[in-house]
């Protein structure tokens, strides 16, 4: 089995937030890897693996940092595979990642979702490989309706609740 999706952390410190994306993509049957690289310290090994991850038949890359926050936009200067940043809360509450992540130069775009949003990054990500691959889709397409199941279950839920001057 090879993997569709790369999920890259800076260090394991960042497994917690991960965990939620690899969860998510495990649920769903999609094949990923999960490596530590650090933009940082050791550049080359990035470099490597940023070069080497389409011809391994990777199809997006899930790449999450804190603080200055290099390593989704120094993958996607290396390769032309979709990179989704994920931005994690390490200082500042995350918006120094946030920031470094989407304020990428001309030419060299990172996707990015919400700072510690693992699980949107995963979704995002199944987003991309459901466009080319017809049984992701249709696991997409019932994820989707779970989530709204659970929107019309929380207004039956609601509609229970009693007050003297609730109308509904």
């Amino acid at each position: 089995m090879k993997p569709l999706v790369s999920i890259i952390m800076g260090s394991t410190s960042d497994l917690p937030v991960l965990k939620k994306t690899a969860d998510f993509l495990e649920s769903q049957q999609i094949p990923f890897e999960m490596l530590a690289l650090s933009a940082h310290r050791t550049p080359h090994e990035v470099e490597e693996f940023a070069t080497g991850a389409a011809g391994r038949g990777v199809k997006v890359i899930i790449a999450a940092a804190g603080m200055a926050a290099a390593l989704p936009g120094v993958i996607a200067s290396l390769t032309p595979l979709p990179v989704i940043g994920l931005p994690l809360s390490a200082t500042l509450e995350g918006r120094d990642a946030l920031l470094s992540i989407v304020m990428m130069p001309p030419g060299i775009p990172v996707a990015t979702v919400g700072i510690d949003a693992g699980l949107n990054a995963a979704v995002l990500a199944m987003r991309i490989l459901a466009l080319g691959d017809a049984d992701i889709a249709a696991r997409l397409d019932a994820y989707s309706c779970s989530l709204r199941q659970k929107i019309v279950k929380a207004n039956q839920d609601l509609s229970e609740i009693k007050y003297e001057f609730k109308t509904n």
